[in-house]
């Protein structure tokens, strides 16, 4: 069967990847001029099962209401006349209670979890490099309050398989000596053994290749402004390239799925959460972490990858411009020089803006649609890394009318939100 995937980020990538092992033809269509160019092209970089809580949680709204005036909250508001900003955002804050965090965050791990043995089986096919730290994840907090709070938190992952170890102050650095400057500000963290890191379009552009080698045919720079049907499949994909047939479509367009099938009478609850990184040079003079982390109480995740250190934050629910300017990196770049002051060389950042596509739940949406020719394969927000993989087997069984390995409540059309 010919099977056209549109979009390139990790995501699409990873989907062409499973269908080609399954005998398919595939043809993967993206506006950019190289894959993961978009949303995977600067992220964390962290592959974490061990921190797949619900992004709706207590804290959220509190947030969204000081960033109206405050520049500093890891989670910012900022109103635009769109309705479907508003929709969303309403829909977000019913996540935002302890019943749904748990419930969600249940549904997250599972998903993550899956996704990893997916991109390590992926690794062992391909032998493919991407800066790949396999040493685990540490998740530290600068409060007793919040430490204390975590690890009780924590149970809930647990519950679902993951091996997560409380560590003291002196456990965490003792577990990564590159945090010995952050010593005297770190209460307490949480330590996944099985968590990893590593970078996604570095991943992503190389199992392109992989996919070429295998027949697949990539028509980059290539826009997808409508689909054509007849009333029950998914006839044409028009771009401004000219129109492309094919037997199956999936949607992996991320933030532009929605606009895309909005004509079709499908309605995605996904919005643009931008999210914004640096990434920093580090050479033998410099003394940082070896393991990839997050400070929490500050929402900065950290990620040392080969000559590099990545560090991203901030989630802004705003619109579709990934503009930016130096000064809304300042407070990233100040948490970041407290904690690590000899970890990378500050004075040469390379700044990236990104817009992750964010659904209520934290959740992607894998499904079918009322076309029976159509699946959607998007909506994977913050941790589109950690679940590319998993994802993609996932929408390639039900291409092939198997049954996904792990349950989908949540992720599809007719259960999202429930």
């Amino acid at each position: 069967m010919h099977i056209v995937v549109l979009g390139a980020g990790v995501v699409g990538v990873a989907t062409a990847w499973e269908l080609l092992r399954d005998g398919h033809r595939v043809t993967v269509v993206d506006r950019e001029s190289e894959p993961a160019s978009f949303t995977s092209a600067a992220n964390a970089g962290l592959v974490a099962p061990g921190h797949a809580y619900a992004w709706g949680s207590s804290r959220a709204p509190g947030m969204m209401f000081r960033s109206l005036w405050r520049n500093d909250q890891a989670i910012r508001f900022r109103p635009r006349l769109d309705m479907n900003q508003w929709r969303w955002a309403m829909a977000y804050l019913g996540q935002c209670n302890d019943q749904r965090a748990s419930i969600n965050t249940q549904r997250k791990v599972r998903l993550c979890s899956y996704s990893q043995s997916q991109l390590q089986r992926i690794r062992e096919e391909t032998a493919i490099e991407y800066d790949r730290n396999d040493g685990g994840l540490l998740y530290f907090y600068r409060s007793e309050k919040s430490f204390a709070t975590a690890s009780g938190k924590c149970e809930i992952l647990r519950g679902e398989g993951m091996d997560i170890e409380v560590l003291d102050r002196d456990g965490v650095v003792g577990r990564d000596p590159g945090l010995a400057d952050a010593r005297d500000r770190i209460a307490g963290g949480l330590w996944c053994r099985t968590d990893e890191s590593g970078d996604a379009q570095l991943f992503t552009r190389a199992l392109k290749e992989k996919c070429e080698m295998e027949g697949a045919e990539f028509r980059m720079n290539t826009t997808v402004h409508s689909l054509r049907t007849d009333g029950a499949r998914l006839q044409v994909a028009e771009t401004d390239s000219g129109p492309i047939q094919a037997d199956a479509f999936i949607l992996a367009l991320g933030v532009y799925s929605p606009r895309l099938v909005r004509g079709l009478g499908i309605r995605l609850p996904i919005y643009p959460v931008k999210g914004y990184s640096v990434t920093l040079a580090v050479d033998k003079s410099h003394h940082g972490p070896k393991l990839g982390g997050v400070d929490e109480d500050n929402l900065l995740a950290y990620c040392p990858m080969g000559n590099r250190l990545r560090l991203t934050a901030t989630a802004e629910i705003s619109d579709y411009n990934t503009s930016y300017r130096p000064k809304d990196f300042t407070v990233m770049l100040r948490n970041a020089m407290e904690l690590l002051p000899q970890a990378a060389d500050y004075s040469q950042p390379t700044y990236w803006a990104g817009l992750r596509p964010m659904t209520p739940t934290g959740l992607p949406v894998i499904s079918g649609t009322r076309f029976d020719n159509l699946w959607l394969n998007t909506g994977h927000g913050h941790m589109g890394w950690t679940m590319a993989c998993g994802s993609a087997r996932i929408v390639a069984d039900q291409i092939a009318g198997q049954k996904p390995q792990i349950k989908l409540t949540g992720m599809t059309l007719d259960t999202i939100g429930t």
